[in-house]
């Protein structure tokens, strides 16, 4: 069966069209371990105060 003609069916690509290139992010294994133990106490800190918040 065919989604063609129905209204939810929006992502629709051109016979002979690729996909188009998804955004690249930098990967956390290029960073240094330094920025990596930085970003990792960061995100612990976070969570954290979003859980003391959540229990005031």
């Amino acid at each position: 069966m065919s989604d063609h003609g129905h209204p939810h069916h929006r992502h629709h690509h051109h016979p002979g069209e690729g996909h188009p290139a998804a955004a690249v992010l930098p990967s956390i294994l290029r960073l240094s371990a330094i920025q990596r133990l930085a970003a990792a106490g960061l995100a612990i800190v976070l969570i954290w105060a979003i859980v003391l918040w959540a229990m005031a």
